[in-house]
């Protein structure tokens, strides 16, 4: 398809899925029939744009509901009704430990929900490629790829193997996904008194299994009891405190206690995850995986300036947007990064009015997709905040509300640098609610 074309029928999309809605209507079994029609009459060339269209209009179709907002949530923390699942359980890991026993302790207790969380993989691989060929190729080949790893990362992937009993090339496939899964809110704000307090929602699973019956995403929903909180410590002190998934060893929410918070959001980009693994697989591995360099920086940068550098200057296999907060005032910036460079920085800047910055999954400087618009009812619920305002309490409102809120969201953190203090709540959107 030409770019001209192609620029055209996104313009045409938001129509198009308001007609299939509209036409579907109490009757779901023509919605396909009316996305083929679609995408012949365009005569489309890119099976992804009809795959796409047609997984949006299936599940719009099964909510019953235009794209899904509400006015902004007060009164929500401390967590409490049918949003908050439960408090996140919190753990230790040693780093004075060789990194294969590490995570020993936590695979012990968390070894039966990731073998629960892989079989929904697999299913789901099986459903797509029924011969059984693509597990057959994770169980043979990714295991393969782990000695390619820096260190200690292949070691502590080779530890939770063992600790857990699930396959090495099933732990990695694991640990690949949040390369290019993740979707994501996160924002960062300075309150009056120069303090920064940063919040993000962990979206996970898009496209990965959507349950007709319960209106969920399958993988999602396993996720969940894999939630926890860890201190990572040397020599019996705090390097850095994170939330992730037991299983995981990068970072995609993370503090260095009195000196930095920092969140990554995954950006979609042509030049996306997927080039970098492959380019990692043909042996071109000159650049940094995301998690592992968050978990780097975490570990090893002492100060918000030196954080912010590596953020921006390091290469990696997939692009990203990395949210970095100080604690100082001023310091709050969103590092949005293509594979090579960083493009657009933007920064907190109070006498611009610039006291917050949120990002979803979208460049600050266009428009979100109509589909995922997060970053309007966000904004909205910010600014109806206000700076004297802003605090766990409200930002967690904010956090809170739909479609900020949504099926995807695994778990919200919140983090203030000045305090030390990490706080995170496993989630759930009733009904309403959008998919993502």
């Amino acid at each position: 398809m030409s770019g001209r074309r192609n620029s055209e029928m996104m313009k045409r999309l938001p129509m198009m899925v308001h007609s299939i809605n509209k036409k579907s209507r109490g009757r779901k079994t023509s919605v396909f029939s009316e996305v083929v029609v679609c995408c012949t009459q365009t005569k489309m060339s890119r099976l992804a744009f009809c795959i796409f269209l047609t997984s949006t209009v299936t599940i719009v179709s099964t909510q019953y509901v235009p794209p899904y907002t509400e006015e902004c949530r007060t009164g929500m923390y401390p967590p409490q009704g049918p949003t908050f699942k439960g408090a996140v359980t919190w753990y230790t890991v040693d780093l004075d430990l060789p990194p294969s026993k590490r995570w020993a302790a936590l695979m012990s207790e968390k070894k039966d929900e990731i073998a629960s969380m892989i079989k929904v993989i697999k299913d789901l691989a099986d459903a797509f490629v029924p011969s059984g060929k693509l597990i057959e190729f994770v169980d043979s080949i990714l295991p393969l790829i782990v000695d390619t790893l820096p260190y200690p990362f292949n070691e502590e992937l080779k530890g939770i193997a063992a600790g857990s009993g699930v396959p090495l090339g099933e732990v990695t496939l694991f640990n690949l996904f949040y390369e290019v899964f993740t979707v994501c809110t996160s924002v960062v704000a300075e309150d009056s008194d120069g303090n920064l307090i940063h919040g993000r929602n962990l979206d996970f699973g898009l496209f990965m299994g959507w349950d007709m019956k319960n209106k969920s995403w399958m993988i999602t929903e396993k996720l969940k009891p894999l939630v926890v909180n860890i201190d990572f410590r040397r020599s019996n002190h705090t390097v850095f405190k994170s939330t992730g998934f037991a299983g995981y060893v990068g970072m995609l929410t993370g503090m260095r206690p009195h000196s930095f918070s920092l969140t990554i959001n995954e950006r979609f980009s042509m030049d996306g995850g997927y080039i970098g693994i492959i380019e990692w697989l043909l042996h071109h591995r000159d650049a940094m995986w995301m998690g592992f360099l968050t978990r780097t920086v975490l570990e090893n940068s002492t100060s918000y300036e030196e954080a912010r550098s590596m953020l921006s200057q390091t290469k990696l296999l997939a692009p990203a947007y990395f949210i970095l907060g100080g604690n100082q005032t001023g310091q709050g910036c969103l590092i949005t990064r293509a594979r090579t460079q960083s493009l657009k920085p933007l920064e907190l800047n109070l006498k611009q009015g610039r006291w917050y910055l949120l990002q979803t999954n979208y460049d600050h400087w266009k428009e979100p997709l109509f589909l995922d618009n997060r970053r309007t009812p966000g904004m909205k619920c910010m600014n109806q905040t206000l700076q004297p305002n802003i605090s766990f309490k409200t930002l967690y409102d904010v956090l809170s509300t739909k479609p900020v809120l949504n099926k995807l969201t695994t778990y919200t953190t919140l983090m203030e640098v000045s305090k030390g203090k990490l706080e995170s709540f496993v989630r759930d959107c009733p009904n309403p609610c959008m998919p993502w």
